[in-house]
């Protein structure tokens, strides 16, 4: 089969709108350089963990609101376990990525998927990243941190240095959140929900309990003001909602990149990282989904 006109998923790449609408695709139906103005002065929803399910589901819940005109920011993301995802899909791409919805009758539905208008690295020893976060955090107008990072990801194992360290240099995931909600609460005691989106048991208790752990030992070892524990369990100033997720995202496949291959796409090629994420431009998932949030 012949190829088309070569297309590369960027910002100057998607000029041609015409091109990629001849070949299927929806794009975003917003002004993305206004978004991203907005989204950077004032930030309204962060998620941690770049993967798979955030690409197919949080992100194009988003692209969906913005289509309609609903909101006016759009979605950053950040990225604390696996940096590469970010280096090397997120930033070549200008953080746009590609949806391939697989449908019941076989058929696919290809989307371009814009929302996402910044990405970050959760790395307390790289200034310029973490301090991009702690503005964020700071910023009045941030009203949800929400989370994909899987199960694990809120333990406090192996924090014990981070506990002694304090807010500012702690090393491990949630030691670092927890140091962003400490920039937050420096800046006036900002009210914020903290969401877990995975898929496990009282998620947002598990989420609640990591932050309490680092607020309380830094508070006990003179680390953080008394009144940050207060502030993590005050219900009125930072929620912890339970929540129930499920949308079944294969990694990249084979033949969906043959798909946007035969299209004329260029750079969709999967790569696996050193920590042996498999990662690409472009998502498949399953038509279905659902995420119920608490309150």
């Amino acid at each position: 089969m012949e190829k088309g006109k070569a297309m590369e998923l960027s910002t100057l790449g998607l000029k041609d709108r015409a091109q990629w609408e001849a070949k299927g695709y929806q794009l975003p139906q917003f002004d993305r350089a206004a978004v991203t103005e907005a989204t950077r002065e004032n930030p309204c929803w962060i998620h941690f963990g770049a993967g798979n399910i955030f690409r197919a589901f949080q992100a194009n819940v988003m692209q969906n609101i913005l289509n309609r005109g609903e909101m006016e920011t759009g979605l950053i993301v950040a990225e604390g376990f696996d940096y590469e995802i970010i280096e090397k899909m997120n930033r070549p791409h200008d953080d746009y990525s590609i949806l391939v919805t697989l449908k019941a009758d076989g058929s696919v539905e290809k989307t371009v998927v814009g929302s996402v208008v910044e990405s970050c690295i959760l790395d307390s020893e790289n200034e310029g990243e973490y301090g991009r976060l702690k503005e964020i955090f700071c910023k009045q107008s941030l009203q949800m941190v929400s989370f994909t990072i899987t199960e694990k990801g809120y333990g406090v194992f192996g924090a014990e240095e981070d506990f002694k360290n304090g807010p500012d240099r702690a090393k491990t995931y949630m030691g670092q959140v927890a140091g962003l909600l400490y920039r937050r609460f420096l800046a006036g005691r900002k009210p914020i929900a903290m969401v877990s989106m995975d898929n496990c048991s009282h998620n947002g208790d598990r989420l609640l309990e990591a932050m309490e752990t680092f607020a309380g030992k830094w508070c006990e070892n003179g680390l953080a003001d008394r009144g940050f524990l207060e502030y993590v369990t005050d219900r009125s100033r930072v929620a912890f909602p339970w929540t129930m997720i499920d949308k079944i995202t294969p990694r990249p496949g084979q033949d969906v990149l043959k798909i946007l291959e035969e299209d004329g796409l260029t750079g969709m090629e999967p790569v696996v990282t050193a920590k042996n994420t498999y990662a690409a431009p472009f998502v498949n998932a399953e038509e279905c989904e659902y995420l119920v949030i608490e309150d």
